[in-house]
């Protein structure tokens, strides 16, 4: 199965890993702690919006809003939770990986790399207007809709590189054993990038990822978004994901399927 099943995947895979990081690929991947989290709860909520209006900065808001606070114990940063009680919410500079983590759907209703762009943009600039925030939203986007698409894993590191300037030219390997939790855009996703660049398959892209420690959880889902468009994600690995999604984020994650992949 693809799609976004594949963001959703890595961020219930990585959740028990968040805050106790590991630096090692041999691990189970289900366990008692395995679970959603706002990486989850947010890429829904871009797949909501863009079920009922994808044009409508206005839906964007509404639904980022509604599955916000219908999941306020989600994981949110204190930003984000501060702009999720305002009436009428403004954004606010981050630069955060929280717009990479949850960008995934806009790349797969997309007709074209232009037009992921400009849904992926304007998911972000809600809450993550600052450039890094734009940017790490942008190039998660552009590989998970080239992978999509059928795009060769050089391909995909060449449009990184050259449209946003990410060094994409290091190894998990190099990268694992001095890495540490990062939660912004610059620090996280050309990272989680090349644990899809690296792997060999789904389940291989999202070892690398929570292997490198850090923020284990958003980092499989911006990894797992772009490998869930390049490789089938194996079914029992589908199922074990969506076992562990409440009835609302399911039926959620079924509309999305159904209607616009």
């Amino acid at each position: 199965m693809k799609g976004i099943i594949g963001a959703i995947a890595g961020d219930i895979i990585g959740s028990p890993y968040e805050f106790n990081s590991i630096k090692t690929k041999d691990f189970e991947l289900f366990d008692v702690n395995s679970v959603f989290t706002d990486d989850t709860v947010m890429t829904l909520a871009i797949a909501k919006w863009l079920c009922e209006d994808r044009n409508s900065k206005d839906v964007l808001i509404r639904n980022v809003k509604d599955f916000g606070n219908r999941y306020i114990n989600a994981g949110y940063g204190r930003m984000f939770l501060n702009w999720l009680i305002q009436e009428s919410p403004k954004p606010y500079g981050s630069w955060g990986n929280g717009s990479a983590m949850r960008v995934s759907p806009c790349a797969w209703v997309a007709d074209s790399l232009e037009e992921a762009q400009k849904l992926a943009e304007l998911s972000a600039i809600i809450t993550h207007d600052h450039p890094e925030g734009v940017k790490g939203a942008l190039a998660t986007s552009d590989a998970t809709y080239l992978a999509r698409i059928g795009a060769s894993k050089d391909e995909i590191k060449e449009h990184v590189e050259v449209q946003y300037g990410y060094d994409l030219n290091r190894t998990v390997d190099e990268i694992r054993p001095n890495y540490k939790f990062d939660v912004s855009c610059a620090g996280c996703v050309p990272e989680s990038i090349i644990c899809f660049l690296e792997a060999e398959d789904f389940e291989d892209t999202i070892r690398n990822a929570v292997s490198l420690g850090g923020d284990a959880d958003t980092q499989a889902a911006i990894a797992g978004g772009i490998a869930g468009a390049y490789w089938d994600v194996p079914d029992d690995i589908v199922d074990e994901s969506i076992v562990r999604l409440d009835d609302f984020l399911f039926e959620t994650f079924l509309d999305f399927d159904s209607k616009l992949l």
